[in-house]
């Protein structure tokens, strides 16, 4: 066995439905890849969050015994009452500066930079830990009105020492020139959660590993 962690990694987005069983197919997706899966980012709509609280501390354990982030997508709020690893803001819902005073110097903060070399270092110089460029694909998970390119991937990767997140659509099929283009983490959900979740994150690390 080896310590190596691959070039790059994945960031597991819940599906909305994280009720019934979905706690253990986290798990099994998490112990599918170890090392491989290095955050998972809670992303549900629609609910209080008393609700989603409730929903979030078996997942977030079931993360925290793996060693893998728990990220809270667009709530400051419930990042904070969790003590979550970290938050993820879309360009709409809040600033990374409020996200550090709120959460800390330790947390995580990331920010959706949809194709946008302007909105990325502005991120960085707001104090994000890593920016979120996409979408590449077409997404069944989410309603995409910004397209990337690869080069954007490629020119951040040469000149920008934080961390990219490349998101949208995101397959085993079609990940390669993303790892190759430098991205440091893939975002994925539906290509896992629609199908059986240990083949697709096998499937990831064999694309990963082939880059």
């Amino acid at each position: 066995m080896t310590d190596i962690l691959p070039p790059t990694q994945l960031y597991l987005i819940s599906p909305l439905d994280v009720t019934g069983d979905f706690p253990q197919r986290l798990e099994r997706a998490l112990d599918a890849g170890p090392g491989l899966v290095t955050a998972f980012q809670f992303r549900v709509k629609g609910i209080d969050q008393h609700e989603a609280a409730a929903l979030a501390e078996p997942l977030q354990a079931i993360c925290a015994a793996r060693d893998v982030a728990f990220i809270v997508n667009d709530d400051i709020g419930l990042a904070k009452r969790l003590g979550a690893d970290g938050v993820h803001l879309g360009q709409g819902d809040g600033d990374p500066q409020e996200a550090r005073e709120e959460l800390g110097r330790e947390a995580q903060i990331g920010v959706t930079c949809h194709a946008s070399r302007h909105l990325a270092l502005e991120a960085g110089e707001a104090g994000a830990d890593y920016v979120a460029f996409g979408a590449f694909f077409p997404s069944t998970t989410k309603e995409t009105e910004h397209r990337a390119e690869l080069d954007l991937l490629e020119w951040w990767s040469e000149m920008v020492e934080l961390p990219s997140v490349a998101i949208g659509g995101i397959t085993p099929e079609n990940c390669r020139p993303l790892v190759d283009a430098g991205a440091d983490f893939l975002a994925v959900s539906g290509a896992v959660w629609n199908g059986d979740e240990v083949a697709a994150i096998k499937a990831f690390a064999e694309q990963i590993a082939a880059a």
